[in-house]
């Protein structure tokens, strides 16, 4: 029995510190987990070389007395879209097959600086382009959660992030480093269980993350429990000068109280009717309510809030996420990095041909509508009046927190993260990538949108034993807040992964 993959992160450390575990013999262990669950393919590339070294640097560290930090020896996977030097990185993309950063991305630095091991680098959709997870170069990512991993009976892991969100559910890592764009943390923590922060934009640097869109990407944590997301979220927040658009402000550990010690009665929950949408599922919805009833039994005000902009938001992501991926993937031309062609009649014929050859449909069907909304003729038309429309959006979250009156505002948003539970995926190709991501992220791109800290918690299991989870949102730099009704909420529902997934079960 594993009893370690019980523990939470500061249980984990206070093991090596007493001796009771070794940080190498659980990266070893990790190690042969991911191997053993290769079929989820969670894991484009382990890297076990440095995963060992960094552990037996953390051994050594501990059995000095001498450890880094709460990070040290903690198991953790990165996303395929964050720079590691020496390390392929790919964006699960032929374009970016061969490439080799010579530098880390800053959240990868800071995780080292603090002692974690780094396991490898997670799958993903193409350029993080996608809800499932399913257009890789390397083939989708399945969710640990499925009735049968083997047949066509599996369940996507959720996008664009899944394979991030994959190993964590499956016990393989402590924590992992995703993407969000558009819910791309978010939406595969709801469907594979797990937690999964969306950080204030620009508390987290994105030096070194490929931009997809560079006005809303913002890096994101998975973890089991929000503590572990809060551990995480101190190692790698705060200024950098690498990162122009990071918070200049000096960062503040969030530490939170402890369970007994959360007084709810001072907090104000927002119910937006406009999440109550189309195709959300009764379970979903009934989910939704039982926790609202939760919080206001534990003295929270709760209250029907309206985001009246909510409707056209996926709209105006749509139009904002493929006019600034034409831009970001503009510099992909076969000739500085990235896949080259053999055709070299002329410039002109080389580039085109790279860009065929290393760019899936979905990202070139990105990059020609893109294009098209920027077009002279169309520039006013689509890309002026979706920024206009996104400032209305950003407002609509502003009246709500910030509203003069005082019986008007509130502080915490409660939504559904995902419509439904996790879509088979014979299911879930059964529609366009476009199609999916307007109705995968229609909860969670609001927040993208403005700026805003965002999390989603797994509650409970659906009747098909799949986890439903809940979105919360706050204004930005309130992750505080957040994170802390966060954890009340995690309290309540005492959902553990673990011991329900029937593929795990043994190995506990």
């Amino acid at each position: 029995m594993r009893r370690h993959l019980q523990w939470n992160i500061k249980q984990l450390t206070a093991s090596y510190a007493d001796g009771q575990l070794s940080p190498r013999r659980l990266t070893e262990q990790a190690l042969e987990d991911a191997k053993n669950l290769k079929t989820l393919n969670a894991f484009v590339r382990l890297t076990p070389e440095k995963a060992l070294q960094q552990a037996e640097d953390s051994l050594k560290r501990y059995q000095s007395k001498k450890p880094k930090g709460i990070l040290d020896g903690v198991t953790i996977a990165i996303k395929d879209n964050f720079c590691t030097e020496g390390i392929p990185t790919t964006c699960a993309s032929k374009m970016l097959q061969d490439f080799v950063p010579p530098y880390d991305a800053t959240v990868c630095s800071r995780l080292k600086k603090a002692g974690a091991v780094l396991l490898g680098k997670t799958n993903m959709d193409q350029f993080a382009m996608g809800a499932g997870t399913v257009d890789s170069l390397y083939g989708p990512t399945k969710n640990i959660w499925s009735e049968d991993l083997e047949e066509d009976r599996w369940r996507i892991a959720g996008g664009s992030s899944g394979g991030s969100a994959s190993a964590v559910a499956a016990g393989i890592c402590y924590a992992a480093i995703g993407s969000d764009t558009g819910g791309s943390t978010r939406n595969p923590a709801s469907y594979c269980g797990v937690v999964g922060l969306k950080p204030t934009y620009g508390l987290v640097s994105r030096h070194g993350l490929i931009p997809l869109v560079n006005s809303m990407d913002v890096p994101g944590i998975f973890a089991r429990s929000v503590s572990d997301c809060v551990d995480v979220l101190n190692t790698v927040a705060g200024p950098d000068t690498l990162d122009s658009t990071t918070i200049r402000k000096p960062y503040e550990h969030l530490s939170l109280p402890e369970i007994e010690n959360i007084d709810l009665s001072t907090v104000r929950i927002g119910i937006p009717k406009e999440y109550h949408c189309e195709g959300l599922s009764s379970e979903v919805l009934e989910t939704w309510s039982k926790v609202a009833d939760l919080l206001e039994c534990a003295g929270a005000s709760v209250r029907q809030v309206s985001l009246p902009n909510t409707a056209a938001s996926i709209f105006v992501y749509s139009i904002l996420n493929q006019c600034e991926v034409a831009s970001n993937m503009a510099r992909y031309d076969g000739i500085e990095y990235g896949h080259r062609a053999t055709d070299e009649r002329s410039t002109e014929q080389l580039y085109a041909q790279s860009r065929a050859e290393g760019f899936n449909d979905v990202v070139k069907t990105r990059i020609l509508t893109g294009n098209f909304f920027l077009l002279r003729k169309n520039y006013d038309l689509y890309f002026e009046k979706a920024l206009r429309v996104r400032r209305l959006i950003a407002e609509d979250f502003a009246k709500v927190f910030e509203a003069s009156q005082e019986e008007d505002r509130v502080d915490i948003l409660l939504t559904p993260t995902t419509l439904t539970d996790a879509p088979l995926y014979k299911d879930f190709v059964g529609l366009t990538n476009r199609d999916q991501c307007a109705v995968q992220d229609f909860c969670t791109q609001p927040a993208n949108m403005a700026g805003i800290p965002a999390v989603s918690i797994p509650i409970r299991l659906s009747k098909s034993g799949l986890p439903l989870s809940l979105q919360l949102m706050s204004k930005s730099l309130n992750e505080k807040l957040l994170l802390t009704v966060a954890r009340w909420i995690e309290a309540q529902v005492d959902f553990d992964s673990l011991q329900h997934i029937p593929h795990l079960k043994s190995t506990l």
